[in-house]
């Protein structure tokens, strides 16, 4: 026990000052998105300004311990992720718009914004990847493992995402860092956007689907490769396993045999559990 505490010890030392704070990555993360989408009844007037101060030194304190492997300094690291933020935030307006057009039981955007997972793991998305194309290392998936741990939906900072995306109920989606999905794109619980193979030699090669433009894959549908394409204004639907791309307006259908026993002519089935 006493090596085992003294290599706890060596590495606790090892790490101290080199990785960010995940807590306090997931505190950035929940006030980034109060900031931006005051639900919880918003700030006085004029307190915007306030607070971004304070998430520029939240930011700065989260980006200072990798410092060493940034490419530019933590301040034009923080000024350029923070010029990026209105035009993320008009992503957003159209994704929550989408989330009110293509939902019939989403009563307004700020219902949205409020209480829809999907929408809070897009935004942690969106804000991540903008710390991705800088190359900042670990940040962006603390952020987005934190929206995973919250919301059940799993997208990897380095997928590329268009504008006016929906995901619906969300639970168990997963979206791979090679990922590409084009404007007006609808996905459903359970839908995996993945890699057919897993060898880490393919680690910087594209391992994942391309989705175009208006295109709905509905819920437990699986779709991998990075050689798959589902062509524009195609619908997948559940449950569908897809490992080849399909041409634009396509419909895509998983085929599933029901039996209907008749009373008295079969066995009857017993599962044990």
């Amino acid at each position: 026990m006493q090596s085992f505490l003294q290599h706890l010890d060596e590495e606790q030392a090892r790490c101290a000052g080199t990785t960010p704070s995940v807590v306090l990555a997931n505190t950035f993360a929940d006030d980034v998105y109060e900031w931006l989408f005051p639900v919880s009844g918003g700030s006085a007037a004029g307190a915007a300004a306030t607070r971004y101060k304070d998430l520029q030194v939240q930011l700065q304190a989260l980006l200072r311990p990798l410092s060493v492997q940034l490419t530019t300094s933590v301040e034009q690291v923080s000024n350029q992720f923070f010029s990026a933020v209105p035009v993320v935030y008009e992503q957003l307006i159209q994704d929550a718009d989408a989330f009110y057009q293509y939902d019939p039981a989403a009563t307004d955007i700020t219902e949205v914004m409020a209480a829809y997972p999907g929408f809070k793991a897009i935004t942690v998305y969106r804000l991540a990847h903008q710390l991705h194309l800088q190359k900042v290392p670990l940040l962006p998936r603390l952020l987005s493992e934190y929206a995973h741990s919250k919301t059940g939906i799993d997208i990897h900072p380095g997928a590329t995402i268009g504008n006016s995306f929906f995901i619906d109920h969300g639970t168990g989606v997963v979206i791979g860092a090679t990922t590409i999905i084009g404007n007006h794109v609808r996905i459903y619980q359970g839908v995996t956007l993945g890699a057919l193979q897993v060898e880490k030699s393919l680690a910087n090669t594209k391992r994942h689907p391309t989705i175009e433009d208006n295109c709905v894959i509905y819920a437990n549908s699986t779709i991998l490769g990075g050689n798959t394409t589902v062509g524009h204004d195609s619908v997948v639907g559940g449950n569908t396993w897809l490992t080849a791309s399909v041409p634009p307006y396509s419909i895509v259908v998983h085929q599933s045999k029901v039996k209907v026993r008749t009373r008295g002519l079969e066995e009857p089935i017993h599962f044990v559990i």
